[in-house]
């Protein structure tokens, strides 16, 4: 029951950041939700592809939470709870760290920043890594195998995301400041040399 509180947990701290950000950005007339609006080709396929990936996994989230048939070890589903913690902690930080600058999907129409301090400074996106820790946590704590075959897809589609769109966007958008910062921090952790 206690990995079942926790779980559930983690899923409301981790969506309740995203949706009282989106929130708080829209009552500031900013429109957070940018996945596939005004988008063709690939880019369009793949942020749809990513906000049907991402809104199943959930659904299969709180299905395993709540069948709890899981035989993972216990020290992996604790595991799991650390990580998915961590994953919290992330994306919030994120978030925060971003500003008004954030958004769902990219807005060719919007002026952002590009933000390279704080938690970015050690992640070129962090947000997605939060992502990633949550959806791995989650796992480890109520593994089945439909749950990791979402798991995997979703953490796959959200890279495709960051490769094939964000970073395109970012270089036409930044420019070499972009890709300075590029050269200075990795895609998903750590400073390079």
């Amino acid at each position: 029951m206690i990995f079942q509180i926790l779980g559930i947990c983690i899923l409301l701290m981790f969506y309740g950041c995203y949706f009282t950000k989106m929130f708080m950005q829209k009552k500031q007339g900013i429109q957070t939700d940018q996945i596939g609006k005004g988008k063709q080709g690939t880019v369009k396929v793949i942020e749809m592809t990513m906000r049907v990936v991402t809104l199943t996994v959930v659904f299969a989230e709180v299905v395993s939470i709540f069948m709890e048939t899981t035989t993972m070890l216990e020290w992996l589903r604790v595991a799991g709870i650390v990580i998915g913690g961590m994953g919290v902690v992330v994306f919030i930080i994120s978030v925060v760290t971003m500003k008004d600058s954030w958004r769902a999907g990219v807005s060719k129409t919007d002026k952002t920043e590009l933000v390279t301090t704080g938690i970015y400074s050690i992640s070129r996106n962090p947000a997605f890594l939060g992502f990633d820790l949550v959806y791995i946590g989650i796992l480890l704590m109520f593994f089945n195998w439909v749950l990791f075959a979402f798991t995997v897809l979703a953490v796959t589609i959200l890279h495709f995301q960051i490769v094939n769109v964000e970073e395109d966007f970012l270089i036409s958008a930044f420019g070499q400041q972009y890709l300075d910062y590029r050269k200075k921090v990795n895609r998903y952790l750590g400073r390079k040399k």
